[in-house]
């Protein structure tokens, strides 16, 4: 294990590797593509969590598109005013840098709202944020097989994570 964890982040972003976050994070890169598949509670710190790992990643790699499955989410407890913070503070962050198109996926009205949300207050920005409760429509607006948005592959099981985990 390396001693300070930073360096080691910094050596993987030096060599073009994108290191994987949470658990449930996939990284596909001859798509160009992160795709979370957030589980359990959709909460403020959730949204701290996920703006704090984009950020660090995005400050030393290239532009990626995103695809954010909300359909393992069991429960919504983040507070509107959260949202908002969180779409002015990715905003803030990502000022100046190529566009990236970030899809968010839900089957459920709740999270598909909070997506809508999040779409409206990124508009105008280089984040082209969408919502969208089909996931082919979701690949098409990211270029990519429909197949890829399934998720059906195991997360981290990439070599990103055996390089982070070794």
């Amino acid at each position: 294990m390396p001693d300070n964890p930073t360096d080691d982040l910094e050596r993987l972003l030096a060599s073009g590797i994108v290191p994987l976050g949470p658990a449930d994070v996939r990284h596909y890169p001859a798509h160009n593509l992160i795709a979370w598949q957030l589980q359990g509670i959709l909460s403020d710190q959730l949204l701290d969590d996920i703006a704090e790992w984009i950020c660090h990643i995005e400050k030393a790699s290239a532009p990626f598109n995103r695809f954010v499955d909300l359909s393992g989410l069991t429960v919504v407890a983040v507070r509107t005013k959260h949202v908002f913070e969180f779409a002015r503070k990715r905003a803030e962050q990502y000022a100046g840098v190529g566009p990236v198109k970030s899809a968010l996926f839900s089957e459920d009205w709740v999270t598909f709202a909070i997506a809508q949300l999040y779409e409206i207050l990124m508009k105008g920005t280089p984040i082209d944020a969408r919502a969208f409760h089909d996931r082919a429509e979701a690949a098409a607006f990211l270029g990519v097989p429909a197949e890829v948005l399934k998720l059906e592959d195991k997360p981290g099981s990439s070599e990103l994570t055996s390089q982070l985990r070794s």
